[in-house]
């Protein structure tokens, strides 16, 4: 919520401007030679990867592309409409600016990949965030929980849970809390009995 505001404010998971720009770079350097190539947006659970038919071109490699490096647009013709409508402000920066804007909103720096005749764009967020496929909304302690499960990947005893909540709840609301998120598939726990420990289901 905002001050002043009845109605919630949603923040978007990654930067708009730095999907936007990893669009465009799809579709100036794609190889449309290709027969049934094309760009896509993929949004998964735990990531967003836009893709694009073809590999890197004139020995470019994915960590290079974060570094200077000349702009060499597979499709210039193409480059240069988007260079004209504003959509690609510089030559040669798109990468970087991506990395920037991921930096700029806490993010990491997105992952490229070329394997099997696709180039990838991958984004990540820093937080935890609950599968579509949950189909109630969770509380914001279950959330908490979730979240405290996702940088422990080892797992957490109940009671260190317990511990790192911010209003220790008591143990029993913890466990139905653990219950339902094991109900919805989110959670697993391993060992039995005070020695058991939780952790994400992936």
């Amino acid at each position: 919520m905002v001050p002043e505001h009845l109605e919630r404010i949603d923040e978007p998971l990654y930067p708009p401007l730095a999907v936007r720009e990893a669009l465009a770079n799809a579709f100036c350097h794609r190889d449309y030679a290709i027969g049934g190539g094309s760009v896509g947006v993929a949004i998964y659970d735990d990531r967003l990867e836009v893709t694009s038919s073809g590999t890197l071109h004139f020995g470019l490699t994915p960590e290079a592309l974060f570094g200077p490096h000349e702009s060499l647009p597979w499709n210039p013709l193409i480059a240069s409409v988007f260079y004209r409508r504003g959509i690609i402000e510089s030559w040669g920066r798109g990468t970087l600016k991506m990395a920037e804007l991921a930096r700029s909103a806490g993010l990491p720096r997105p992952e490229i990949e070329d394997v099997g005749g696709c180039v990838t764009v991958r984004f990540r967020p820093t937080r935890y965030v609950p599968p579509q496929r949950v189909a109630r909304e969770l509380t914001e302690r279950q959330r908490l929980i979730l979240t405290l499960l996702a940088s422990s990947p080892s797992g957490l005893p109940l009671r260190e849970i317990r511990l790192r909540l911010d209003e220790e709840p008591a143990e029993w609301e913890i466990k139905e809390d653990l219950a339902l998120l094991k109900h919805l598939e989110l959670v697993q726990a391993r060992g039995h009995g005070r020695g058991a420990s939780w952790a994400l289901l992936r």
